[in-house]
């Protein structure tokens, strides 16, 4: 499996791309292709085509849950897809993995919309939806983890924002992630981990029945974590050991610090690309 950071933060010493606040990952396998969110605008598809990467014919794409950040790009993957349907260029219907909240409006101390600004009623006029609570295989090797046990009490407890359509705080039931299954073990590709990173690996280790991981990447949100968080967390990984982490979006530099004493922390930015061989 081939991963490339399309979208994030951090853009790499002498890689001429551009960076935002959001996240987007392709991941290639064999004759299957799959991209992980989209982003905050349409930098994931400019930087996709400066890297020779077509989008054009996803299989899959994945959205670990609804917030600006990781669904705005819809928009703009929408008016790509039709764009190259006017023009009678060749195209797929991606199949849309996610959870069934991830297109539930969501505002916050006065912003209207911190959700998809793409509703399921149109998303599902370019893609064929695919939205569970269950893990899924998505291909060999590579499973959507659906919705997340938050077993820790030390994280995937905040709240971001209210629910439009019950009134309530959002607790952000609709994050998810992914796992593949390599020879060195689990890579574990998280969003923005709103149900904690721990509880987020330990899932996946549940899910595979395998407890060696070869690598986390993604966000872990980790921003300013208190105290109480960030020590047990230290502790997981320590134990944890995996080979590598790849820190990047919503984890914070005195985090990835912090991380980096327990484990192994990667530099990640916009145009790294890693490689896993797979375990089936």
């Amino acid at each position: 499996m081939k991963l490339t950071v399309l979208v994030d933060n951090n853009t790499l010493i002498d890689r001429y791309f551009t960076a935002e606040p959001g996240l987007s990952l392709l991941i290639e396998e064999k004759d299957k292709t799959l991209l992980f969110d989209t982003g905050y605008s349409d930098l994931f598809l400019k930087n996709a085509g400066k890297m020779g990467k077509d989008l054009s014919c996803l299989d899959h794409l994945v959205i670990s849950h609804s917030h600006l950040d990781h669904t705005w790009g819809l928009f703009h993957y929408i008016q790509y897809l039709t764009e190259l349907a006017i023009e009678n260029r060749a195209y797929k219907r991606p199949v849309l993995t996610g959870h069934p909240d991830m297109f539930t409006s969501v505002s916050m101390d006065g912003i209207p919309e911190l959700g998809s600004l793409v509703s399921k009623k149109k998303a599902e006029c370019h893609m064929e939806l695919r939205l569970i609570r269950e893990p899924v295989c998505l291909f060999p090797g590579l499973t959507f983890l659906g919705q997340i046990p938050r077993k820790n009490d030390f994280e995937g407890k905040t709240t971001i924002g209210v629910k439009q359509d019950t009134g309530g705080p959002d607790h952000i039931l609709d994050d998810s992630a992914l796992v593949y299954e390599s020879d060195q073990g689990l890579v574990i590709i998280a969003g923005c981990a709103h149900s904690g990173i721990c509880n987020t690996i330990a899932h996946a280790q549940n899910i595979c029945n395998q407890t060696r991981v070869a690598d986390v990447i993604g966000g872990f949100h980790l921003l300013d974590p208190p105290q109480s968080q960030l020590d047990p967390t230290l502790a997981f990984f320590k134990d944890l050991a995996p080979a590598a982490v790849h820190a990047c979006h919503c984890t914070d530099l005195s985090s990835k610090i912090a991380l980096s004493k327990v484990a192994q922390v990667r530099e990640v930015g916009v145009g790294m690309t890693l490689d896993y061989k797979s375990s089936i």
